[in-house]
């Protein structure tokens, strides 16, 4: 495997579950090798794995405390399943054995691990691994149906010698080929050969060479978007306000600063765009004449002039871009309109305000969050802006009614797998729509 070309295990977050077998010796190797593609990794392992490799192994390998039941580690029993299950972009459970895959294909939550399993929302894989007539027998076998059934991931098992000196199939498949099969989980492939173009961030209108006018957008939603449809297999264009966040790999992106450079930077790059997403908090309103230099604390009040931005989502919605200067590569009038999909950040009547910018925008979607909440609750995390969670209420425009979905808070990143599968499958409702009508 070409890791440094395929690598989308970036930034992930990564549960490992151990269950009790010889192979838990592997997992030590795969947890160094997740660490080493970028992702985060966090460790639990059941009573019985604890007898075959100790917690101690994968805590210096991993840098975390490990989670394991009756653990009374001040670091680990703060954080209950239910954190952990949404922390998590994908659970791998290797070993897994013929108790834990019966444990989980029937919904048993006995222990901390299959319990983390049953809570939560993450991409989830088992590798068995087994004494060769173990595996053979009929209930593994109906076990392992049913959770590929429930979409779990189903990695191997491999033929070869075992430690009970038997030869067979049970082997728990080689480190390699598990991280090969975990990078094509998160590889949907729903926006291969399409061209997106995504927003994000907040801007900075200047007041002076040394002030500005912003808003509270960290980015995070935007840039979770951008590496998941580039996961989706999409040529991705990440057009990026001012933040501190590492953008993904292979990601072409821009930065700009102001409102207005945005505008030029959109209007640049829709000639070959499919699908434009604007999580950018683009600023409503500029100052009108910016200072040339310090404005000098003189006077007890300072009153500021504001002229207002043009609406960049909405020129790309309605196609209007030919009378705002031109587009590089062919000119203005040769640029499709894309699948345009907005965002709204709301303080108060969430979905209604959502409705109506998706009317009056002439948006194909919308995408809705609430950003008044600040709870301190730790089983109800902070969501909307400089928050790792979130929670979504998208509508879009289905034929002549309007449909709509609600995404549970979760973490962004899950939150942009979920969305770019919506976006994906709207894209080509939209496409067939028009060939339909050509």
């Amino acid at each position: 495997m070409n890791e440094q070309a395929t690598n989308n295990l970036q930034g992930k977050n990564v549960v490992i579950g151990i269950t009790g077998g010889i192979a838990a010796y592997k997992t030590a190797d795969l947890s160094r090798r997740l660490m080493e593609l970028g992702a985060d990794v966090r460790v639990v392992m059941t009573t019985a794995a604890t007898e075959f490799v100790t917690p101690l192994t994968f805590q210096a390998l991993c840098g975390h405390p490990v989670f394991f039941d009756n653990s009374d580690d001040s670091a680990t029993s703060g954080m209950k399943h239910i954190e952990l299950a949404r922390w998590a972009d994908a659970i791998i459970v290797a070993p897994a054995s013929a108790n834990t895959i019966a444990k989980l294909a029937h919904g048993r939550a006995d222990n901390l691990l299959t319990t983390l399993c049953l809570a939560s929302e993450a991409i989830k894989c088992f590798a068995p691994a087994m004494n060769r007539v173990m595996w053979d027998d009929l209930s593994t076998q109906a076990n392992c149906r049913t959770l590929v059934e429930k979409q779990w991931h189903q990695f191997g098992p491999a033929s070869g010698s075992q430690a009970c000196g038997e030869t067979g199939e049970g082997r728990m498949v080689e480190v390699s080929e598990m991280l090969c099969s975990l990078q094509q989980c998160f590889s949907s492939g729903d926006l291969s050969g399409v061209n997106v173009v995504v927003t994000a961030g907040p801007t900075y209108e200047a007041i002076d060479p040394v002030r500005y006018i912003s808003n509270r957008s960290s980015g995070r939603m935007g840039y979770e978007i951008a590496r998941a449809s580039q996961q989706a297999g999409a040529k991705v264009t990440l057009i990026s306000g001012p933040t501190h966040l590492t953008p993904p790999e292979r990601t072409g992106l821009i930065r700009v600063e102001s409102a207005e450079e945005m505008k030029q930077v959109v209007l640049d790059n829709l000639t070959h765009c499919d699908v434009y997403i604007s999580t950018a908090a683009v600023s409503d309103y500029r100052v009108e004449q910016v200072a040339t230099h310090k404005i000098k604390k003189t006077e007890d009040k300072l009153t500021l002039q504001l002229t207002r931005n043009d609406d960049i989502v909405s020129m790309v919605a309605n196609n209007t871009i030919a009378s705002h200067g031109s587009v590089s590569h062919g000119g203005a009038n040769h640029v499709v309109r894309p699948y345009v999909v907005g965002f709204a950040a709301e303080t108060e009547n969430v979905i209604d305000n959502a409705r109506d910018k998706l009317a009056r925008k002439n948006l194909d979607m919308i995408v809705a969050n609430d950003v008044s909440n600040s709870s301190t609750d730790e089983a109800t995390p902070a969501i909307g802006f400089n928050s790792d969670y979130n929670a979504l209420h998208v509508l879009w425009n289905d034929g002549q009614t309007t449909s709509e979905r609600h995404f549970d808070v979760a973490r962004k990143a899950q939150l942009a797998t979920q969305l770019i599968s919506l976006i994906a499958e709207q894209y080509k409702v939209s496409q067939s729509h028009a060939k339909d009508t050509a």
